[in-house]
């Protein structure tokens, strides 16, 4: 089950002016499961999005970046889920094509004004015929309130869906910051399978906004992982309507910036928190480094070792584990005397081994919980990150081992 993570509650997500979302029940994977999802924007709104740096990325990650490019405004988003139309070559391309065809037929736009999502198996043709026959479906449905159903529309591996909404004032006005998104495995940064759709009514030009979904997602997005695997398919998308009248520019931008970055936050954590079978929560702080990318690089060691992750799944203070995960990073200058490890509370290691004061029964007590802090400080320099992770228990082998089928 999900460490601490509980279905939202669709009373408690805004309505966005400007934006109404649909969805259907196309077929794709299987009978009787929403499994399509439009979005649609009044005309003005401005978009901007990061996606999957893995080099196989699928076809509609090649489209939608293509369409943004045109830059002729975009007015609908379409997300399918059951299948990733990765890997899928030319007829790939030509599916999520027709896709974005059909549904601006449908919103009487261009074919360039929509952007097509997909997420779910790899390296299978995309069935487009039934992705198209369940659009007209989805547009009927579309209801500035459908927030709640979205985030189920879309979700995959995912045992809960994620949704979460904020509001600022600024300017004198009351600014709305509403997002969803999917990911449960398949989980790394750059981007890391996760889809996540943020929409606010503040009017935001495009290139701030663009500025603005980077940062958003290096401090959340970029800053999870669940199994050390890059996506074919991740896209974080910030959609901006200008229906609430606050105008977001220099001065604005920090509390703009702030309230976004907190939703992609909690949307990030919640992917983690419902990774594929984890029990644990584990947040990875490091601290004192020259710069971040020697803490990201440590960081990302502790979280990806197989051996720290299923040590926690087991409530084991095997904690010998973590010192070998910072040791093998590759900060070839890490002067290990100088370094403090800590779990929680509890000073774990210092002066390159076992601290004086530790007791495995202390280390045991923390590895009880279900959230739980690794705190490593580096005392070399003053940059710090803070990473998120969960544990590899039983089940994830086995959702893994049978997804397919």
């Amino acid at each position: 089950m999900p460490v601490n993570l509980t279905t939202p509650v669709a009373a408690e997500l805004l309505s966005v002016s400007g934006v109404s979302l649909g969805i259907a029940e196309a077929g794709i994977k299987r009978a009787g499961r929403k499994d399509v999802l439009v979005i649609k924007l009044e005309d003005g709104a401005t978009v901007a999005g990061v996606f999957t740096t893995n080099r196989f990325c699928a076809a509609p990650v090649t489209v939608a970046k293509e369409h943004l490019a045109v830059g002729k405004g975009i007015r609908a988003l379409v997300v399918n889920t059951g299948n990733a139309n990765a890997g899928t070559g030319e007829q790939g391309l030509e599916a999520a094509r027709r896709t974005c065809a059909e549904l601006a037929k449908l919103l009487g736009c261009d074919a360039q004004q929509v952007l097509p999502y997909s997420t779910g198996v790899i390296m299978e043709p995309l069935p487009v015929d039934k992705i198209v026959a369940g659009l007209p479906q989805a547009v009927a449905n579309l209801k500035t309130d459908n927030w709640f159903d979205a985030a189920h529309a879309i979700m995959t591996t995912d045992i809960v869906a994620k949704a979460v909404s904020k509001q600022v004032q600024i300017g004198g006005k009351t600014v709305t910051v509403t997002g969803i998104s999917k990911g449960s495995g398949m989980i790394h940064p750059n981007m890391a399978t996760m889809l996540g759709y943020i929409a606010t009514d503040a009017a935001i030009d495009q290139p701030l906004l663009q500025q603005m979904v980077r940062e958003a997602a290096d401090k959340s997005f970029n800053c999870i992982t669940v199994d050390g695997d890059t996506s074919t398919n991740d896209a974080l998308m910030l959609i901006a309507t200008g229906k609430s009248g606050a105008r977001i520019g220099a001065a604005e931008r920090a509390a703009m910036q702030a309230v976004v970055t907190e939703v992609a936050t909690v949307l990030a954590q919640a992917i983690v928190r419902d990774g594929e079978g984890a029990t644990k929560f584990m947040s990875i702080k490091v601290e004192g480094g020259k710069d971040e990318a020697e803490c990201r690089k440590i960081g990302y060691a502790i979280a990806h070792s197989p051996l720290v992750k299923t040590a926690f799944f087991a409530s084991d203070p095997n904690l010998g584990r973590i010192l070998a995960a910072i040791g093998y990073a590759g900060v070839g200058d890490l002067d290990v005397a100088k370094l403090k490890l800590y779990l929680d509370d509890v000073l774990v290691a210092e002066h390159g081994g076992r601290a004086a004061s530790y007791r495995e029964e202390d280390g045991a007590r923390v590895m009880q919980q279900s959230d739980i802090t690794i705190r490593v400080e580096l005392n070399r320099g003053t940059a710090h990150v803070t990473l998120w992770t969960c544990d590899f228990s039983y089940d994830y082998v086995k959702i893994n081992a049978s997804y397919r089928s």
